[in-house]
């Protein structure tokens, strides 16, 4: 059997194949862009910088930190829109929990020098004692209530901790159930493939219908033909977002003119019987080689009847088939 790629008259295919599909893996490598997760990186970055949150390492440091790698991570691996979104959304909120922790250090360090200040005026004053005490009475009750707003604000940071927490793992179930059912549909798919005896190529998975469907020279379907279809169709409605190629092949008896005629006739009539199936008709699209592109010789007639062939390239779920 001779592949189209190593036919003698056309060496030149193989490398320039091999430079397409490189170009191709190269662009799928890129991550796409996520806008949320620009804003929280951006936010991030500007909260680092901020002289106020200099020198802190603590848990809001750490929590901002790790929110922005697993939304990154995310992005990196292809997840969807939404839950990146999501995780840029977490790491936003701790963000903006490390922001109030540089500001409450500032709100500390001025009640501090505040207190200091407080105690030089009050050896400075010892004879306005009544004053002073009147003024740190006043002073232990701004303290008090400072003290009031830091718990209130402890308790509301550890209710969205709480809250994290919970969506995290409702986020870890849901991704369980996710990935068991890609699991699931994967070995579903790959037993279809297996029932229909496709093989995969550098095009995509094809699967191959040799001349039983038709009489020598004829165009029409044989009766009952499309039952030997019937796996073809009911994998193309399970998979509603892939399309198909159906190419059409002849051996090299005949004219050239003639046999290309008849190839395209007869990718045209599996065409409409899968249409007839129930089959979108904008799904499918068909072309006839005629004698190109042979798997087999044609100087004995096993290799003509491999030549004359119906083969349905089958895409993936983004429906993009490469040319030949």
């Amino acid at each position: 059997m001779t592949s189209p790629l190593h036919h003698p008259a056309r060496p030149f295919l193989l490398p320039l194949a091999v430079l397409a599909l490189a170009a191709l893996t190269a662009c799928a490598s890129a991550p796409p862009a996520n806008a949320q997760l620009d804003a929280a990186r951006s936010q991030l970055r500007a909260a680092r910088a901020d002289p106020l949150n200099q020198g802190l390492a603590g848990p809001e440091r750490q929590n901002a930190d790790a929110a922005m790698d697993a939304a990154e991570s995310a992005l990196a691996k292809g997840e969807d829109s939404a839950s990146v979104d999501h995780l840029a959304y977490l790491a936003s909120q701790r963000t903006v929990l490390l922001q109030q922790a540089g500001l409450r250090r500032q709100a500390e360090a001025t009640v501090a020098q505040a207190t200091g200040q407080r105690d030089q005026q009050r050896l400075a004053a010892r004879t306005q004692e009544a004053d002073s005490a009147q003024r740190s009475a006043q002073a232990s009750q701004r303290d008090a209530q400072a003290s009031q707003r830091d718990a209130q604000m402890a308790q509301r940071q550890a209710e969205l901790a709480q809250r994290d927490a919970q969506a995290a793992q409702r986020e870890a179930g849901a991704a369980q159930v996710q990935a068991g059912d890609a699991e699931r549909r994967a070995a579903m798919l790959a037993e279809q493939l297996k029932a229909m005896d496709a093989r995969q190529t550098d095009r995509g998975m094809v699967v191959t219908i040799g001349d039983v469907l038709f009489d020598t020279d004829r165009a029409e379907l044989k009766p009952g033909g499309l039952r030997s279809m019937d796996k073809l169709v009911a994998f193309l409605q399970a998979y509603p977002l892939r399309r198909a190629v159906v190419e059409g092949f002849t051996d090299s008896t005949g004219g050239a003119d003639h046999n290309l005629a008849l190839s395209g006739r007869r990718a045209e009539a599996v065409r409409a019987a899968l249409v007839g199936a129930g089959v979108g008709a904008e799904r499918i699209r068909t072309q006839g080689f005629g004698e190109q592109f042979p798997v087999a010789g044609n100087a004995d007639a096993g290799g003509r009847q491999a030549n004359r062939r119906v083969e349905i390239l089958l895409s993936d779920d983004s429906g993009l088939i490469p040319a030949r």
